[in-house]
């Protein structure tokens, strides 16, 4: 007797003994957010697809670069010359890798304004972010709704990985308690980083999701593992006890969930590119807009994103007014270059 599609699909996995057929009609139900989808992102996303996940909502504010494709394992030269954000890039690819899933690309900013709905609807939150502030607030909101969430770092050859379980482990700002000073860490934007170990890291994450997500909370690491790929060192750290002095986990106060202001602006951490988000709330209508900057200089536009090259800049428009302005590390620039060719 022929199997049906779906256990077919899904037969070694179920296969395992940790998992089963109970594990696998619980991924089968479960609903997967990640923050960030670039290089353990792009990983991230592509394992839970095959896993079987009900749905995955990918959240990027970033679009596709040339110098993406070494790591990003999700994109390829045909997203970057149709000018794609790497959210949407993402989801057509994982759309082909398993139909059955239910995928939703957010090309947005994850801030403290949409975070709680975000991380509410999820069963679990999967790192793919490329800073500390976004952890931070990953993990107020996780924390506050009681959702598990998997944080996961890379850069070089080595890596870090720690699932988070709130009310029951000690938390992210347990274990990290201040945000490092600006500039005292290393990026890839520095260091450099290289695949394998992009892969190793997100596959620590995916198999503590997995453990999350089929309900064998028993089995999640309660700690730090930290590898180091290019001089062979795997370590397990514990983290201990959950802190009572934290502000997050210990006495709910949530400081990186406090309304952010309108109108910031932000480095993009090494790239000689600005973020700035607009005034108020607002819907672009792109085709409208190029027409407008059509004579400004070279433009290119889809559904997505319009891109104009303006001099030294390259300012790339999404649809909810915000701004990346590529060119510039000074935020006065970025946000004059913004308000003159998009609106204040």
């Amino acid at each position: 007797m022929t199997q049906a599609p779906d256990r077919e699909r899904y037969a070694r996995q179920e296969l395992f003994e940790g998992i089963g057929t109970v594990g696998q009609a619980r991924l089968r139900a479960a609903r997967v957010l990640i923050v960030g989808c670039g290089a353990l992102g792009s990983h991230i996303a592509s394992t839970m697809v095959r896993a079987g996940v009900a749905s995955l909502t990918i959240v990027d504010r970033d679009f596709l670069e040339l110098s993406n494709l070494q790591r990003q394992v999700l994109f390829d030269e045909e997203d970057l010359a149709r000018g794609l954000p790497k959210a949407v890039a993402a989801a057509e690819k994982c759309r082909r890798i398993n139909s059955d899933v239910a995928v939703e690309p957010r090309v947005i900013e994850f801030h403290a304004g949409n975070a709680e709905a975000l991380i509410g609807a999820s069963d679990v939150v999967m790192d793919g972010t490329d800073n500390f502030q976004t952890r931070y607030l990953v993990n107020d909101a996780c924390v506050k709704l009681g959702k598990p969430w998997v944080y996961g770092g890379v850069v070089a050859a080595y890596g870090m990985s720690m699932a988070i379980l709130p009310g029951d482990s000690p938390c992210f700002r347990c274990v990290f308690s201040e945000p490092p000073a600006a500039g005292s860490t290393a990026t890839a934007d520095t260091v450099g980083i290289v695949e394998p170990a992009v892969a190793i890291v997100a596959a620590f994450e995916c198999v503590e999701a997995l453990k999350i997500l089929t309900g064998a909370r028993d089995r999640v690491r309660r700690g730090l593992v930290h590898i180091d790929l290019w001089e062979n060192r795997l370590l397990s750290m514990g983290v201990g006890s959950r802190d009572p002095e934290c502000p997050a986990c210990g006495q709910g106060r949530y400081d990186y969930l406090r309304a952010e202001g309108a109108g910031r602006t932000s480095g993009l951490f090494g790239r000689d590119a600005v973020q700035v988000m607009p005034d108020r709330p607002m819907r672009l209508d792109l085709t409208s807009l190029a027409e407008r900057l059509r004579a400004e200089g070279k433009l290119m536009v889809n559904a997505w994103l319009l891109r104009l090259e303006v001099g030294a800049h390259v300012l790339t428009v999404f649809p909810d007014g915000r701004t990346i302005v590529k060119g510039t590390s000074d935020e006065a620039v970025a946000r004059a270059l913004h308000d003159r060719y998009v609106g204040s």
